[in-house]
C-alpha cells in the first residue's frame, strides 16, 4: 500500500512538472495534453457504463454536451441579451464560482443520464447501442434546432464569449505572472484539468472496490445470476448511468471555459464514438488501460497533423489531409486490436484459478 502511494505521488508530480516541459516546445503541445486530459475524463465515465456495468452507450457525448452548454450558458452574455428579465434580475451577471460549476454540471448530466437509463433498462447488446446513439443524435439535433422560436442555444453558430474559469480571484482565461516566471493561461487550464482526473481516478477506484462496483461487475457478467443473487439490477444499472454521465458533464462544462465558444458540432456521433474506442482498445474496466487509451487516440489525430500534410505534398495534394488522419487513425486501431483483442493494458480475469506447479 506504502509503494503504491509513492508511485502515485511521483506520477502526480511529474504530470505536474509536464506542461511546464511541454510549454518550452511551444503552447500546442500544452494544448494537446489539456484536451487528452478532457478525453480521460470522458473515458473515465464510459468506463463505468462499459467496462464496469456492461451497458454499450454510443450516445455518451450528450452527457458532454450538457455540461458544456450548462456552462455556456450560465456564463457568456447570451441570455442576457436574449431574455430582459434575466438581465434585470442580474445586473452584474452570474459568474458562477467553479466549486459551484463542478457539482451542478455533475448533478445536471446524472439527471440525464437517469431519464436516458429508465427506458431502456431491459435492452441490451445492439438494442441497447442503438437506442443510446439516438439519444446523442437527439441531443445534438436540440442543440442545433433551440433557437425558435425562443432563442435558447444560438443554433448552428454556438454560444461565443464564455468565461474563463476563476478560483479565488484567479482568472484562468490570462497568464499568471510570478516575478520573471510566466505561466500561460493553457499552461493553468492543464493542471485544472490534472487535479480533476486524480479526483476521478480516485472515485473510480473506490466505486470499483465496493459493494456497488462487484454489483455492476456481477451484472456484466450475467444478469440473471446477479438478480437471483439478490442484486438490484434496475438500480444498479440507473446509478451506472448516472455516475458515469456526471463525469462528461464536468468535462463538458471545462471544455466549454476551456475553449470559450461550443456548438453542436463539437458533439458529433464521430466524438462518441471515439470515446468508446478509448475505453476498448486501452482495456475496458481497467483504469490505466483506460487511461492510456483516451491518452493515445486524443493525442495521435494531433500529432499525426504534422505527419498527413507531408504525405499529402508527397502524393500532389490528391489526398485530403483530414481524410488521410483519419485514415491513418483507423490503421492503428485495427492492428492494435489484432495484435491486443483484449485492449493495450487489460483488467486481469476474474474467476480464474492461479496456475500451481505441477508436481511429480
Amino acid at each position: 500500500m506504502k509503494n503504491k502511494i509513492v508511485i502515485f505521488a511521483v506520477a502526480a508530480v511529474l504530470l505536474f512538472a509536464l506542461p511546464l516541459f511541454a510549454q518550452q516546445f511551444g503552447q500546442g503541445y500544452v494544448r494537446i495534453i489539456a484536451l487528452a486530459l478532457l478525453y480521460v475524463l470522458l473515458a473515465l465515465g464510459l468506463n463505468i457504463v462499459v467496462g464496469y456495468a456492461g451497458l454499450l452507450d454510443l450516445g455518451f457525448v450528450a452527457f458532454y454536451a450538457v455540461g458544456a452548454y450548462m456552462y455556456a450558458l450560465m456564463a457568456s452574455p447570451h441570455l442576457f441579451e436574449n431574455f430582459p428579465w434575466i438581465a434585470s434580475a442580474l445586473p452584474n451577471g452570474l459568474h458562477t464560482p467553479i466549486w459551484l460549476v463542478v457539482p451542478l454540471a455533475a448533478l445536471l448530466a446524472a439527471v440525464a443520464g437517469v431519464l436516458l437509463g429508465t427506458p431502456v433498462l431491459k435492452l441490451r447488446g445492439d438494442y441497447l447501442a442503438i437506442v443510446t446513439l439516438g439519444f446523442g443524435e437527439i441531443i445534438r439535433v436540440f442543440m442545433n434546432n433551440l433557437e425558435h422560436p425562443v432563442n435558447i442555444t444560438n443554433g448552428p453558430r454556438g454560444l461565443d464569449r464564455i468565461d474563463s474559469m476563476r478560483i479565488f480571484g484567479l482568472d484562468f482565461g490570462k497568464k499568471l505572472v510570478i516575478g520573471d516566471f510566466t505561466i500561460p493561461s493553457v499552461t493553468m487550464y492543464c493542471w485544472l484539468f490534472l487535479v480533476l482526473v486524480f479526483a476521478s481516478v480516485l472515485i473510480c477506484h473506490r466505486l470499483e472496490q465496493s459493494r456497488i462496483g462487484r454489483a455492476w461487475m456481477a451484472i456484466r457478467e450475467d444478469e440473471i445470476a446477479a438478480k437471483a443473487m439478490g442484486i438490484n439490477t434496475r438500480n444498479m444499472k440507473l446509478l451506472a448511468f448516472g455516475m458515469g454521465a456526471s463525469f462528461g458533464g464536468v468535462s463538458g462544462a471545462m471544455f466549454a471555459a476551456f475553449q470559450g465558444f461550443v456548438s453542436p458540432e463539437s458533439f458529433s456521433l464521430m466524438e462518441s464514438v471515439m470515446i468508446v474506442a478509448m475505453v476498448v482498445l486501452g482495456g475496458m474496466g481497467h483504469i490505466p488501460g483506460v487511461i492510456l487509451g483516451a491518452v493515445m487516440l486524443a493525442a495521435l489525430p494531433e500529432v499525426l497533423r504534422y505527419v498527413a500534410g507531408d504525405i499529402q505534398n508527397m502524393s500532389g495534394g490528391r489526398i485530403d489531409a483530414s481524410i488521410l488522419r483519419q485514415l491513418l487513425i483507423a490503421l492503428a486501431m485495427i492492428i492494435i486490436m489484432l495484435l491486443r483483442p483484449r485492449g493495450l493494458w487489460p483488467a486481469r480475469e476474474h474467476g480464474k484459478a492461479a496456475p500451481s506447479p505441477v508436481k511429480a
